[in-house]
């Protein structure tokens, strides 16, 4: 059997033309999708990047694998989906990155990795020649090396890469097409590395972890997909009538809306300025996203096409997903530090090889699933015993047209906000780093999250569905909300 593990970055779980979306087309993964298994309800764990692919890579809850924040190391005492895939002998690769940091306790004195602790998540072996970096601006420079041969100039810094080919005065601010050409995208780049690698792979099983950049920011497309979808036909941004509104709802939302975080949707707009784009802007902004997804879809067309042609598909696993989602100017905001579901709901799709009895074919599961579920899984279809460590379970039942016994109810993620701070290095409203946790439960009609040192939200999303109204202390719903914490309680206890 083969791996084909796919992530994209910040791709949210609504944006999939099977799944209803009003704009975005992606017929490649609709095709998936058809051919395989569609997880509806499916959830990352934390954000941002960091913490949610650990969740990802060890199958673990953030309160277990502790790397709380970008930057902050992965223990090695947790095993992961690549160290374990090779005992079942396989060598996972890896094209992209995987936004984990070396353990410095790995690491001996002097260590040229200690300054900034960049690594690749152990077991995986990087393909792509370059700086042996998890990180995508130091895993892009094979890529900027490329397009400089091929005759591009690409201004200095990583961020450069993503300046527009002409202004647009006319279009909002990402309206322009991007100076590379789809054929030489980061997308392209990475997908034409795979078909290269899988190539010389003859008739060995093999793994393959492609980490797609897209649709994070900045928010570029080659032409014709900046083009592809018009601003004016998008869906407008689900939020309150004004940003006062919105920051109502709690303090630590009022917070983020005024301090937002995270890169830019144009090359040379900070997230600190997201409240003064306007409509046009956002809007713009929504259709360029849109079209990279498309990208990622075309490229994923052409992967799949190449495992057909060459017979590698009828026995290949291929398994979809994404670290986080993003806002996209839901609720005033861009990025995903937020505790709505636009930044936690990512698309999952599972397509099992013809050797996997009773396998589903186009199925849609609407139970809860979680990002923690695709380790186990992975390691069940490879016959790889599942660690204790894992807190997610196999999702091998689903797909092959069955239904797991005492399946969650809820949903789970959790958050850390403690790198808030402002110019003086002080954490939002004066907290301590270990009182900066946030957890969330939600359910098919209500929605707990709860801070670990600021008050409780509570939604009844039957009433409610875009999370306007905090119930927390309405008198009819103190019982329900109790109940919520309860569950929480319970939940944490039974998973620490």
């Amino acid at each position: 059997m083969n791996i084909l593990f796919i992530t994209a970055d910040q791709w949210r779980g609504d944006c999939l033309s099977t799944g209803g979306h009003p704009c975005v087309q992606t017929p490649n993964l609709d095709r998936l999708a058809a051919d395989g298994v569609l997880f509806e309800q499916h959830f990352a764990q934390a954000t941002p990047c960091g913490p949610s692919r650990a969740s990802l890579y060890t199958g673990k809850y953030l309160h277990n694998h502790h790397s709380a924040i970008n930057g902050m190391p992965l223990d090695t005492c947790h095993t992961n989906v690549a160290l374990e895939a090779r005992k079942a002998g396989y060598d996972p690769v890896l094209l992209g990155y995987t936004d984990v940091f070396t353990d410095p306790q790995q690491l001996i004195v002097d260590d040229p990795a200690m300054p900034s602790q960049k690594g690749v998540l152990p077991g995986m072996t990087q393909v792509i020649p370059g700086e042996a970096s998890d990180l995508p601006e130091s895993n892009a420079l094979p890529w900027v090396a490329d397009l400089q041969a091929k005759g591009y100039s690409v201004p200095e810094g990583f961020l450069g890469v993503f300046k527009p080919r002409e202004a647009s005065p006319q279009g909002g601010l990402t309206s322009a097409p991007a100076q590379y050409s789809v054929e030489d995208s980061f997308t392209a780049f990475l997908t034409d590395e795979t078909i290269k690698y899988l190539s010389k792979t003859k008739d060995q099983p093999w793994f393959v972890h492609l980490s797609y950049f897209a649709p994070h920011p900045p928010f570029i497309a080659p032409d014709p997909y900046h083009s592809m979808y018009d601003p004016t036909d998008v869906p407008r941004p689900v939020r309150a009538a004004t940003v006062e509104d919105e920051a109502a709802q709690h303090p630590y939302l009022e917070y983020l809306l005024h301090h937002q975080r995270g890169w830019g949707i144009h090359y040379q707009h900070e997230a600190k300025n997201n409240l003064k784009l306007d409509d046009k802007d956002v809007l713009q902004a929504r259709a360029t996203y849109y079209g990279m997804m498309s990208e990622v879809d075309f490229h994923i067309g052409r992967l799949i096409a190449y495992l057909e042609e060459t017979g590698l598909y009828q026995n290949t696993l291929v398994v979809f997903t994404s670290d986080h989602g993003e806002q996209l100017g839901d609720h005033w905001q861009f990025s995903k530090f937020g505790y709505f579901d636009q930044s936690f709901h990512v698309p999952l799709i599972i397509r099992t090889p013809e050797s996997v009895a009773k396998s589903a074919r186009g199925r849609r599961v609407g139970a809860f699933t979680e990002n923690v579920d695709v380790m186990p899984t992975i390691l069940e279809c490879l016959g790889v015993a599942i660690p204790q460590q894992c807190d997610g379970r196999s999702l091998t039942q689903f797909c092959q047209d069955e239904s797991p016994a005492n399946w969650r109810e809820e949903a789970h993620w959790e958050f850390d906000f403690r790198n808030f701070n402002d110019s003086e290095g002080n954490i939002a409203f004066g907290l301590k780093p270990d009182q900066c946790a946030v957890n969330v439960i939600r359910g098919r009609r209500y929605k707990y999250v709860h801070f670990k040192a600021l008050p409780p939200l509570f939604f009844d999303l039957d009433k409610d569905p875009n999370e306007f109204e905090n119930l927390a202390q309405h008198p009819e719903y103190q019982g329900l909300v109790l109940e919520y914490a309860q569950k929480m309680l319970t939940w944490l206890m039974r998973s620490s």
